[in-house]
């Protein structure tokens, strides 16, 4: 069956389909023997697919874990400066990657898996899943600024609107946010004047990193993946909808 090579990339496990898409479009898959362009179709049964020259292999059990990332650790596959990833944290010898992206000296929950389709998903901002956060600032925060914050800052040049705002302490904020950019918590208190002395990711969708240990994993419950993929895909319903 044809279908667009990128969704076979994604189903294989490759990556979410957003780099899939990034790695088609950089020249690095071909099919039979030819560099295919973006939206181009293949029959996974039938045609040769090679990524960096690599034959792309069937798609494998689905895997999903929870991490704890620790401060340090980068969440990325593998790392040209040597430093840890949080798919070292996985059991030895899974081939999964991480959803998304926490900053190096950010911490807490990382999801990571071979299913392209679900991680695309969960990453692309159209879908707006809830991601919560504990942010530690280097002073206290201010009243007028927590009322900013809830009414929505501006960054990128665009009004972010959080959907949940709560002050633990004077200087520890928790919010929740559907998107999950790079920097864009820092940057969301940087624009108020802040600066973030430490972050910690502590729910994506229904998934809660409660008391894993930093640097632990363990594989989602089937109560957690049911829910995850309910999320998933009332997520696309709502952005079908919109």
């Amino acid at each position: 069956m044809q279908e667009r090579v990128q969704k076979i990339l994604a189903r294989a496990g490759i990556a979410a389909r957003r780099k899939c898409e990034e790695l088609i479009a950089n020249g690095k898959v071909t099919v039979n023997g030819n560099v295919i362009k973006l939206g181009d179709h293949a029959d996974a049964e039938r045609d040769d697919i090679r990524v960096g020259g690599e034959r792309l292999r069937k798609a494998e059990e689905k895997k999903y874990y929870l991490v704890n990332k620790p401060r340090g650790t980068v969440s990325t596959v593998i790392d040209p400066e040597g430093r840890q990833t949080v798919v070292q944290l996985a059991p030895r010898g899974a081939r999964v990657f991480p959803v998304g992206r926490l900053d190096r000296d950010a911490e807490g929950l990382v999801l990571l898996t071979n299913d392209g389709e679900l991680a695309n998903l969960l990453m692309h901002p159209r879908y707006e899943v809830p991601r919560t956060y504990h942010v530690t600032l280097t002073r206290e925060i201010a009243r007028e600024d927590v009322e900013r914050l809830r009414k929505g800052v501006r960054v990128w040049g665009r009004r972010l609107q959080l959907h949940k705002v709560a002050v633990h302490t004077p200087v520890h904020v928790e919010i929740m946010i559907h998107e999950g950019k790079k920097h864009m918590v820092k940057l969301l208190f940087k624009n108020l004047g802040y600066r973030v002395a430490r972050l910690k990711r502590t729910q994506m969708g229904n998934i809660l990193l409660k008391d894993l240990p930093s640097g632990a994993c363990r594989e989602l419950s089937s109560a957690e993946l049911s829910g995850l993929m309910r999320v998933a895909r009332q997520a696309q319903e709502r952005a079908r909808a919109a």
